[in-house]
């Protein structure tokens, strides 16, 4: 039994950790959210708002990566009976795009938090594809806890 095997929540669930709405959403379930480490996926669909030509470009990619950290601070937030906050990407550093992913495919996203101080993580988080690393980077993201 994988860790993709193991679905914490999924499909509308998601949204109680999240800000996000349709048609923006670029994560379908949540593996793991424990210890500085999340684990989501996403089956990408043809229709998806990011994909083109069959593949799902930059800019989904690099959202599917900030909502999979979302996932993290909103389920642990949850957790707590706390409001969850809402993030804000604050830099994207060392961006690496090896491959884009084909519609169709399912992507397994990961991310480890590196560092907290006051409200600004840094995260490092990568995706990957049938065990092939297709996306790399970190992102530094800011954290507004006022609701």
């Amino acid at each position: 039994m994988g860790i993709l095997d193991l679905v914490i929540a999924e499909g509308g669930a998601l949204k109680q950790f999240i800000p996000q709405r349709n048609p923006i959403i670029m994560v379908e379930r949540l593996h793991l959210a424990e210890g500085g480490k999340t684990i989501s996926s996403l089956t990408i669909m043809p229709d998806n708002i990011f994909c083109k030509d069959g593949f799902l470009e930059e800019p989904g990619l690099i959202e599917n990566i900030a909502q999979t950290a979302a996932l993290g601070v909103g389920y642990a937030y949850s957790n707590q009976s706390k409001n969850v906050p809402t993030g804000y990407i604050g830099a994207i550093q060392k961006l690496t795009i090896h491959k884009l992913p084909k519609s169709n495919s399912v992507i397994c996203t990961e991310v480890n938090v590196e560092h907290e101080v006051f409200n600004t993580t840094l995260i490092n988080g990568k995706i990957s594809c049938e065990g092939e690393i297709l996306v790399e980077c970190s992102m530094k993201i800011f954290l507004d806890e006022k609701k």
